[in-house]
């Protein structure tokens, strides 16, 4: 096997020089620096990382968190689709990502001192923690680099985050809705431990409001993304009158169109829906479901870019960025369709 000498001899530089190259210092001129890849690949010299860790005080790896390994295993395709962002601006890179799954029956203390008590990254992206979560305070505490997939509800002057405007997006859905002529518009709504749940309510407020409808308390349910509180939501909304209903998760929507079929009732003809995510099976429900559409993989990439960035100085934290929405229009909504898709909402991304 090759070693850092034998790559200096093959390209008749120092030992130093090759250093530079490998860890892409500055100092070094674009031809020699030219010889030295060539001879690193032509010896096939692999690096060794923990020296080059050493060096760079870098270890390349960071740290993905998140709620519980069920997302991979149950219904919802948002976490994968996320994931696989990240990944896919990592990969480019040379980034490796460590993976840390929340369990049901692990206490978040414990699950909290093993994140940040561990070492091996060079930053984490936590995705979906609830506000009490007790990994928030430690992270502020002890992290000097990490990002959330999510507005925090606390710390917002001291956390670097990527999302959407969920507000706007649930007033997208909402005015949709009403714009259509729908005039009882109900909301099961995500987790409220969430700033995802608590924005895409009040956007839903908002829209009743400038619409000029009553607020009515018995027209929420809480849910939590998922399809089984989606139906079960449903099952309990079922007991008012109501023509239509913005659901902030596509997951919870097709759990909840499930209800409505098994109650006998049409959708949309009885009950218009908007769900929201635009999620792999949006499409492929029946009927097709209308969604505001989030890019979830680009807020993984986003992520991790900005990781990146904040890690290497070009940006200070606290660092927002935030992605558009659009309003994807199917016929779970009722709609004359003459647009498939409406571009709307979100504020610009100030990166």
């Amino acid at each position: 096997m090759s070693n850092l000498e034998d790559v200096a001899k093959a390209a008749g530089v120092s030992r130093s020089t090759v250093s530079r190259v490998i860890n892409n210092e500055g100092y070094v001129s674009a031809a020699t620096r030219a010889r030295v890849l060539e001879a690193v690949e032509r010896l096939h010299y692999i690096p060794n990382h923990a020296a080059r860790t050493l060096v760079t005080q870098r270890s390349d790896v960071i740290g993905v968190v998140m709620p519980s390994a069920n997302v991979f295993f149950g219904d919802n395709s948002y976490f994968p689709m996320l994931l696989q962002g990240i990944a896919e601006a990592a990969n480019p890179r040379d980034i490796s990502m460590i993976l840390w799954l929340g369990q049901a029956n692990e206490d978040p203390e414990h699950f909290s001192q093993r994140i940040t008590r561990n070492r091996l990254c060079d930053g984490l992206i936590i995705a979906s923690i609830g506000y009490d979560d007790p990994l928030i305070r430690r992270l502020v505490e002890s992290v000097p680099y990490f990002v959330m997939v999510e507005r925090p509800i606390h710390y917002q002057d001291r956390i670097s985050y990527v999302t959407c405007d969920n507000v706007k997006g649930g007033q997208m859905a909402t005015e949709h809705l009403i714009r259509n002529g729908r005039r009882r518009v109900a909301h099961i709504t995500g987790r409220l431990d969430l700033a995802d749940g608590q924005d895409r309510m009040v956007g839903y407020r908002t829209a009743l409001e400038r619409a000029g409808y009553p607020y009515d308390p018995q027209l929420i349910v809480e849910g939590q993304f998922s399809y089984e509180s989606g139906y079960y939501a449903m099952k309990t909304l079922l007991h008012q009158k109501f023509d239509a209903v913005f659901i902030p998760s596509d997951t919870a929507a097709r759990g909840a169109m499930r209800a409505i079929e098994e109650a006998g009732l049409r959708i949309p003809d009885d009950i218009a829906i908007v769900g929201f995510d635009d999620l792999e099976d949006a499409a492929r429900t029946n009927p097709p479901l209308t969604t505001i559409r989030q890019p979830v993989q680009q807020k993984g990439a986003a992520a991790l870019t900005l990781l990146l960035d904040l890690i290497d100085g070009r940006v200070e934290n606290p660092y927002q960025v935030i992605l558009p929405l659009q309003l994807v229009i199917r016929q779970s909504c009722g709609a004359n369709i003459t647009q498939q898709i409406q571009t709307q909402g979100g504020a610009a991304n100030n990166r």
